[in-house]
């Protein structure tokens, strides 16, 4: 599996400018609009919000995976975000977040949901390719270096 199967160049933000939990997950909702104008981004805000307050997908490391399934869609959505300067996602290690993947799946296919969490959760820890992700120079590094995970 690779990343690139499931993300574009347009799902890729280098410098969120989001300084909070809902700020930042309505920016990695923002790309998905062209995909799917059809959706109510209102309500892909509302499952991503209603899946933290069962536990914070800030997983720790500046690493946060939030995370949904949502009927509607046919397919996995993928954004990928990177805040320059960290900022609060309420992360299992209390650390700010950096590094961010978003996952939205249709509400019936769990495999390949669990497929992608699992190959996203293995790159990640991975140290060399998280400072390879926050030292990526501009969104074009770091697009080269996602198709490559």
């Amino acid at each position: 599996m690779k990343l690139a199967d499931f993300l574009d160049d347009a799902c890729v933000i280098a410098d969120l400018q989001a300084r909070t939990k809902e700020e930042v997950l309505a920016e990695l909702i923002e790309p998905l609009k062209a995909r799917w104008p059809e959706l109510d981004q209102e309500k892909i805000l509302s499952v991503l919000l209603d899946r933290e307050k069962l536990g914070t997908t800030g997983i720790g490391d500046g690493i946060a995976i939030p995370h949904g399934k949502m009927e509607g869609i046919q397919e996995v959505g993928l954004v990928v975000g990177r805040s320059l300067e960290g900022l609060d996602f309420n992360a299992l290690d209390h650390k700010p977040c950096r590094i961010f993947f978003l996952v939205l799946a249709p509400e019936h296919v769990a495999g390949m949901h669990l497929r992608i969490l699992a190959h996203i959760s293995r790159l990640l820890q991975d140290v060399s390719f998280r400072q390879a992700f926050l030292n990526a120079s501009d969104k074009m590094a770091l697009c080269n270096l996602l198709k490559e995970a």
